[in-house]
């Protein structure tokens, strides 16, 4: 075992660990984003895989996001953490503010590989509670022990990408009362599911979507990448502060999910 923990995140994260190194590893289903980035943080072995690669090459759609979840299978880690940029549905759930999501809605257009199960065996391993609730709630602490504003829940629906959303279908995931918006937790957290490691989402709320609810501008980008670059100090204390929450080893029953997916 390498690490104990894995984050999908970026080198305003990882930078910050003791005694990082980068290592390969290789998986069945090809080479994950990137290096993965070990390091230390308060005796906790941690992993870090840039889901778009260091530089930000790679578009949501294009993740091999079976090859990232494996490596950390591969390392021995038994939670992962999800931290992703998201954009609000909803007027309460403003930019700046975090969520732990506690539900996902698929609206990928079905060409993301989202299993890890493809024969001979049938298994089916449901999602109806996506993310595990004992690392939800460290995480909710987590934000309140660092005086983040936070909100205990929401769902979040998965667009394909890289476009945004038109006006039509934001107010249509607005009124459906979904509250944030994203590319890449599915099936980013699904196959984490699949693969028997404990899960959480960490959404940092960048925009207000198309707009079409508040009033406001449509995201753009370079407006998605500013508020985020404000709020990366604050997902760095959130995530530093999970990591030592988090018992070393501690799989919640997410290593038992096979034993109700198959005959």
């Amino acid at each position: 075992m390498k690490a104990d923990i894995g984050i999908f995140g970026g080198s305003g994260l990882y930078s910050f660990l003791d005694k990082v190194e980068e290592i390969n590893v290789e998986t069945p289903y090809g080479s994950p984003s990137d290096k993965i980035f070990l390091g230390e943080h308060k005796g906790k072995k941690v992993a870090f895989i840039p889901r778009h690669d260091r530089y930000h090459r790679i578009p949501p759609h294009k993740i091999n996001y079976r090859a990232n979840v494996w490596a950390f299978k591969e390392l021995g880690c038994s939670s992962v953490i999800c931290p992703c940029a998201a954009g609000s549905l909803q007027k309460d759930y403003a930019p700046g503010d975090f969520a732990i999501a506690d539900q996902w809605v698929d609206r990928t257009n079905g060409t993301r590989i989202d299993t890890f199960y493809e024969g001979p065996v049938v298994t089916h391993v449901s999602p109806a509670e996506p993310y595990t609730p004992e690392l939800r709630k460290l995480a909710v602490e987590a934000a309140k022990a660092n005086g983040i504003r936070v909100h205990d829940g929401g769902t979040i629906v998965v667009i394909n990408g890289p476009r945004f959303s038109s006006k039509a279908e934001s107010k249509w995931f607005h009124d459906a009362g979904w509250q944030i918006i994203n590319m890449t937790q599915y099936p980013e957290a699904y196959l984490v599911k699949e693969a028997g490691m404990a899960v959480v989402n960490i959404s940092l709320i960048t925009d207000y979507d198309s707009g079409v609810h508040t009033g406001t501008e449509p995201v753009s980008h370079n407006a998605v990448i500013e508020v985020f670059n404000q709020n990366i100090g604050n997902l760095r204390k959130l995530l530093f502060t999970l990591i030592e929450k988090i018992p070393a080893g501690e799989k919640w029953g997410a290593d038992k999910v096979l034993e109700t997916a198959r005959h």
